[in-house]
């Protein structure tokens, strides 16, 4: 059974840095790229950011490039995201995600498989 468990968010200050971290158990996390989504009150959930399983790729949405950086720890089964220069648009649950081996479109819900519960990110101004 597969389990992804979000940690790390809280309430900081614009311009301020929260790390995210999701551990992943039940699968050969190696094998698989995985990827961080957010969703804010009232909005569909959006895509921030995903990382090839070995780690040499990583892909960003263009409202948080050059802020964030994904980054993954096979060893320990944990992805992260580091959130630098936080703007209160950046208020929502994050989520990570793995993504179906077969999709076709990383920036897509659909394409990922399986999901953590999420935890909440809230930036004040």
């Amino acid at each position: 059974q597969v389990q992804l468990v979000e940690s790390g968010g809280g309430l900081v200050q614009a311009g301020g840095s929260l790390r995210l971290s999701c551990a992943a158990s039940g699968l050969t996390f190696s094998n698989y790229n995985m990827g961080w989504f957010r969703q804010a009150p009232g909005k569909e959930r959006e895509f921030v950011s995903a990382i090839y399983w070995s780690g040499g790729n990583t892909y960003y949405a263009d409202s948080v490039k050059g802020r964030f950086t994904i980054s993954r720890d096979n060893a320990k089964n944990t992805v992260y995201l580091q959130m630098n220069s936080l703007k209160p648009e950046d208020t929502a649950i994050y989520y990570c995600a793995v993504r179906n081996p077969f999709s076709g479109i990383r920036s897509l819900p659909g394409s990922y498989d399986y999901w953590g519960q999420g935890t909440q990110v809230t930036v004040s101004s």
